[in-house]
């Protein structure tokens, strides 16, 4: 059995690194893959993805990036990763390369002072992590509303995962357009209260970032009291409204956003999903139909409970 090594990746690695998480992702095909990767892992405003790659002589066969993140917590800034992408050749799978990469990633951040790592694993993967060190935070609410009888019936039946990729859509305005004025954001984002949770620190940078861009084709409003974003997107046979974000300085500003989003997307989707705290008292949660959130400490070890995250669907959905 030859011998491995494991290094930090470099952007020379990237059409070797590409290749083997397509694979692994089943996403071959599809020739936005490239372009996601490098909205996340490279042009990330939280700054660049920190990755290890596992090589047998000039070949990678393992690779693990873990996506930087930021949060706010009572005016402290928190620093973090989210750990998503990763993937061993099949030939070299059941050799402890997911654990090696992953425990040399901790080991790294560590020293480079980031405080924690968070990440939603799936059922066959949980185990792996809580058997490293992490710990299971709780699983993060889903609150649904139907927008018809019928949506109520494609709701039901959409049991599958969503789409990656937006649906076309025209009401509201682009994202972009919306959160392009730098200086208007940063003053709405100044007049919402500290919260004692976690919550993601946003720049107006972030959320262009987040938001603006032309991949995940997002949607936004702007009312007096604030910005909403959304997009949609296919589950199954339905036509899923994702409500994104909802930035207002009070929480029945918020309200009023989300009102102005269902009625904005009402003939567009079947349902509206959000994450996090229900944006309006006729959503309703599913029972276990959420992302499973997990944490793992690095330089903060204080541990926070499921009612301490402040989280959205912007936060926390996946690509």
């Amino acid at each position: 059995m030859s011998e491995l090594s494991v290094r930090r990746a470099t952007e020379h690695d990237l059409p070797q690194v590409l290749d083997l998480l397509r694979a692994a992702m089943h996403r071959s095909d599809d020739e936005r893959f490239t372009e996601l990767f490098r909205w996340k892992h490279l042009d990330n405003a939280y700054g660049p993805s920190p990755a290890w790659v596992a090589e047998d002589g000039d070949r990678i066969v393992a690779v693990r990036y873990l996506m930087r993140w930021e949060f706010e917590r009572s005016g402290e800034v928190l620093r973090a990763v989210r750990a998503v992408d990763t993937a061993t050749h099949p030939d070299y799978q059941g050799r402890g390369l997911f654990r090696t990469l992953t425990t040399g990633a901790i080991d790294d951040l560590l020293q480079e002072g980031t405080d924690f790592i968070f990440n939603t694993p799936n059922d066959q993967s949980r185990p792996g992590y809580l058997k490293m060190g992490w710990k299971l935070v709780g699983v993060l609410p889903v609150p649904t509303r139907p927008l018809s009888v019928v949506g109520l019936v494609k709701m039901a039946k959409a049991r599958v995962a969503a789409d990656h990729f937006s649906t076309p859509a025209t009401c509201g305005d682009p994202a972009a357009d919306v959160l392009v004025d730098g200086f208007a954001v940063e003053q709405l984002l100044a007049q919402r209260p500290a919260l004692p949770r976690l919550r993601s620190r946003l720049t107006p940078e972030v959320l262009q970032w987040r938001f603006g861009g032309t991949l995940l084709t997002y949607r936004a409003i702007s009312t007096p009291d604030g910005i909403g974003v959304f997009r949609f997107r296919r589950r199954g046979p339905a036509r899923e409204l994702a409500i994104a974000a909802l930035l207002s300085p009070t929480e029945a500003g918020s309200k009023r956003l989300a009102r102005a989003i269902l009625r904005a997307a009402r003939s567009h989707a079947d349902y509206a999903v959000a994450i996090g705290a229900a944006p309006l008292a006729s959503f309703v949660s599913v029972p276990k139909a959420g992302p499973t959130l997990v944490w793992r400490a690095l330089a903060n070890d204080d541990f926070p409970s499921l009612g301490e995250w402040s989280l959205t669907l912007g936060d926390i959905e996946l690509f």
